[in-house]
């Protein structure tokens, strides 16, 4: 039996990894556990990892793969001791598409060609090229693919050479990935956060700062549903 921690912890990332197929970073789970620090985290992960309902991902920053779910135990049966996960849950999934695809299909989606996560560059935007991408992450909407360049988004779980599959949007809540065309003519992969009239644009490595820009500088042209990666 797990404890109420574990369990939320282990079905908090299940629900993110299947919504964006991106980890939550260590700050997002230490807020929905409502803990004060990262090594409870750190220890919460240790134990999943010990009874073997996930793993840790060799050579990725905060990588995890859910191996299985508890049988016969729903947040009824364990010690109420925090709802804020599941609130978070809840909000997470509610703008979740319902699939359109049986399962094990695969469909072409553009690659549009290579997006900074580092620094804006230009977007490309060549049609002739194609991906193969599995249908379950795809739900409603328009969707293309674009290949990381660059390592701001790595504590995210985004890694230089990544394709990430966006889809098509022009509006983003607070803490989504998103690509962002910036002053009309350069396109970049951040954190998207409103305050105001700004946007700020976070990136997910210690290593880069955080840009502001007024709300009329930023356009949202997309945002994050999965991530493919080559071994």
């Amino acid at each position: 039996m797990l404890t109420r921690k574990q369990y939320d912890l282990l079905m908090f990332v299940h629900d993110r990894l299947q919504k964006s197929g991106v980890s939550p970073s260590f700050d997002e789970m230490k807020e929905a556990l409502d803990l004060k620090s990262k090594s409870g985290i750190h220890r919460l992960i240790t134990s999943l990892e010990e009874r073997g309902f996930i793993r840790r991902l060799p050579h990725r920053a905060r990588a995890l793969e859910v191996l299985k779910l508890p049988k016969n135990t729903t947040p009824e049966e364990l010690p109420v001791r925090n709802r804020k996960v599941e609130t978070l849950m809840k909000d997470d999934l509610a703008g979740m598409p319902i699939p359109l695809h049986t399962p094990g299909s695969h469909i072409q989606l553009p690659l549009y060609g290579r997006i900074a996560a580092g620094t804006p560059i230009e977007a490309l935007r060549d049609h002739s090229n194609q991906v193969d991408v599995p249908a379950s992450l795809l739900g409603r909407g328009d969707h293309y693919a674009l290949e990381v360049d660059g390592d701001s988004m790595v504590e995210a779980g985004i890694l230089d050479g990544d394709t990430i599959i966006v889809k098509k949007a022009e509006t983003a809540h607070n803490g989504d990935i998103v690509v962002a065309l910036v002053n009309g003519e350069e396109v970049t992969l951040k954190k998207f956060r409103r305050n105001g009239k700004s946007i700020a644009l976070e990136p997910a490595n210690e290593k880069y700062q955080t840009q502001v820009y007024s709300a009329d500088q930023v356009n949202v042209q997309g945002h994050l549903v999965g991530l493919l990666r080559k071994y």
